[in-house]
């Protein structure tokens, strides 16, 4: 860690002068990242764009966004609340933009925006595909770029950044979830989106990780509702969003140096590094196979795999 991190680390709170953006924090994961991050002394640009968990529109007034912003305030943090659609360009723009015309800088994005519309893959339809696509990619990659390209502005200018991106992908993108083909494509994506960013930006002092939570929100208090049921019996809640926002906060200060590129899983109190996909069991003939060679290759080669692990929660 270089000595400027420890000193921010040293502060008032692990983010003490940071300046952080947190997509799709009015409620669930997203509320609990924005107030760990204020807790922990960061300033925070809380977005939202207040809809239902389908995405359609709310029919609550007063928007979630100012009521986190709000409440961050009375407990004598700094925050702002941002209304924009993070998966347009002129969303994404004005939320970095919020960051830099409101508190002159931005360190942190974290990317948490999304809806679910399931469906078994023979009943989704293609909006239904275009939809859940574009809130958790599109939402990831818009605010990322809009973010990268002042981080490496910064660096151009001589004022290298410390800047933290971290990203939000599940366990449907790690391993699937039936009736979220939608949901499990685009969060597969999402760990592509961070790897690729993570090579791409160490060179202006950006570093880009993803998580994979397992919590009670809105999107999963539905399809795993008897696993995200909170506990009536005074034992540790273990799918509170709370228990995720540690790990985001820590990825998301300078204390993180060095870390980039990784994908955690966390959950309650674990927390898991992923290893993604590692070469299993091979075969080379040194020539080609007939379709029978290669099958006939294939099924002794599994036979010596491991069976897949499947992870169904998804945050």
């Amino acid at each position: 860690m270089t000595e400027s991190a420890r000193k921010e680390a040293a502060g008032a709170g692990l983010c003490a002068g940071r300046v952080v953006v947190v997509t799709g924090a009015g409620r669930g994961l997203g509320r609990a990242h924005a107030l760990a991050f204020a807790a922990e002394g960061a300033r925070v640009v809380v977005n939202d764009l207040g809809v239902r968990p389908d995405g359609s529109p709310a029919a609550e007034t007063g928007g979630p966004a100012g009521e986190v912003a709000e409440e961050i305030r009375a407990a004598g943090g700094e925050a702002v609340a941002h209304g924009g659609d993070v998966a347009t360009p002129e969303g994404a723009a004005s939320l970095v933009a919020t960051a830099l015309g409101t508190y002159g800088r931005l360190d942190t994005l974290v990317n948490n925006a999304g809806f679910v519309r399931d469906r078994m893959l023979v009943n989704l339809t293609e909006d239904e595909w275009d939809a859940v696509l574009r809130v958790h990619l599109k939402g990831h990659f818009l605010p990322l770029r809009h973010a990268a390209a002042h981080w490496r502005a910064e660096a151009k200018a001589g004022r290298p950044p410390r800047g933290r991106v971290v990203n939000t992908s599940s366990g449907a993108g790690l391993a699937g979830s039936v009736g979220q083909a939608n949901y499990s494509a685009a969060k597969a994506g999402v760990l592509g989106l961070t790897l690729v960013a993570a090579a791409e930006l160490a060179r202006y002092g950006v570093q880009v990780n993803a998580i994979a939570p397992a919590a009670r929100t809105r999107m999963t208090e539905r399809t795993f509702a008897g696993t995200m049921a909170a506990p009536t019996d005074g034992t540790f809640d273990a799918m509170a969003p709370e228990n995720v926002s540690p790990l985001v906060v820590w990825l998301g200060s300078a204390a993180s140096e060095g870390v980039t590129g990784r994908v955690f899983a966390a959950e309650g109190g674990r927390i898991t590094v992923m290893e993604g996909w590692r070469p299993g069991p091979t075969a080379d003939k040194g020539a080609r196979r007939t379709p029978a060679e290669a099958g006939e290759t294939a099924r002794k080669l599994l036979a010596d795999a491991g069976v897949p692990e499947r992870v169904y929660g998804s945050g």
